[in-house]
């Protein structure tokens, strides 16, 4: 009987060191996911946050970065809320990441009911700033700003800029040439900058915003022209195009390329991502695509990608402020 016992406590025993063991390997130091990761895109196919991410799924699969593989899925609903929404819903879960844009400030300081806090997201990796060009459509016979201003006043409402979903990137741009410039062009939204540029491209909208990412394969087709750049030094693959700050209008304005976790996602986790994504901005692949799109930016990680954030979130309810938009 008693031998019974000693027997049903050692097996006991057993079982308790095994789960722990099992533990240990899920959320130690050495944690690496056993199935795959949903990789979040909080806009459309085709635009700028949509081809960032599957260059870094390629470079994951490319360079096995990850035991398991990246899964890209689109949530551009409400200019980025239904993404943000499903992450807050994955609280705690270390099989969900997101690739972010500006609209992961935007859209919950526009949208207060969603109850999105973008400083309960975990950090993991901000791996460049986009820019922004302003571009018309080469039938236009626009070939610089004082001309396109000359024209869009003309036109009044006529005038379509399109864009990126409402209250985010491209509208606030579209706002802010409004007021600068004395126009009155109608923003039209659309899901994602790869249909913006189309949209420009086959001269179905006037203008756009579009990051040169976006906008890159027709302009070199000769489709659309860059009149201006909102940076304050002229971008190296446009090196005949002025700033907006050589105009008289010293305005700059970047979008970031993040990539966030769940909130409440397992300190292990969030430092394998971390390590993985680091080694993605690493790469020759990453720093060629840098290159060649005109993005800029440090890597940025923990800490210090939360306090910019918390930065970034302030200048965008001042910039939503001033253009009346709260």
């Amino acid at each position: 009987m008693k031998t019974l016992k000693i027997m049903g406590l050692s097996s006991i025993i057993f079982m308790l060191f095994a789960a722990a063991s099992l533990t240990s390997v899920a959320y130690g130091e050495d944690w690496t996911p056993r199935k795959p990761i949903e990789f979040v895109i909080m806009a459309g196919p085709g635009g700028g946050a949509d081809k960032m991410a599957r260059l870094m799924q390629t470079i994951v699969e490319k360079h096995d970065l990850s035991p398991r593989p990246l899964i890209p899925v689109n949530k551009a609903g409400g200019s980025g809320a239904e993404a943000l929404v499903y992450l807050k819903e994955k609280t705690g879960d270390d099989y969900v990441i997101m690739v972010t844009l500006n609209s992961f400030y935007t859209t919950p300081i526009r949208q207060p009911a969603l109850g999105i806090d973008i400083t309960t997201f975990t950090p993991i990796a901000r791996m460049a700033e986009d820019t922004f060009l302003l571009w018309v459509n080469k039938d236009s016979g626009v070939t610089k700003v004082d001309e396109f201003v000359t024209k869009a006043k003309e036109m009044g409402n006529d005038w379509q800029m399109a864009g990126t979903g409402r209250a985010q990137e491209d509208e606030l741009l579209t706002r802010f040439l409004n007021q600068t410039y004395g126009l009155t062009m109608t923003y039209v939204p659309f899901k994602g900058g790869g249909d913006v540029a189309k949209q420009l491209a086959g001269n179905h909208v006037n203008s756009t915003v579009n990051n040169p990412s976006e906008a890159l394969g027709f302009y070199e087709a000769g489709t659309v022209v860059p009149l201006a750049s909102f940076t304050p030094e002229r971008l190296p693959l446009f090196p005949d195009t002025p700033t907006f700050k050589e105009l008289g209008v010293d305005h700059s304005y970047y979008m970031q390329r993040s990539v966030v976790g769940t909130p409440g996602m397992s300190p292990e986790a969030a430092a394998f991502y971390r390590d993985v994504f680091k080694k993605v901005y690493d790469s020759a692949e990453w720093q060629e695509y840098m290159k060649t799109k005109s993005l800029q930016g440090a890597f940025i990680t923990g800490d210090a990608l939360m306090e910019y954030w918390i930065r970034q979130r302030a200048q965008h309810e001042e910039l939503l402020s001033d253009l009346g938009d709260m």
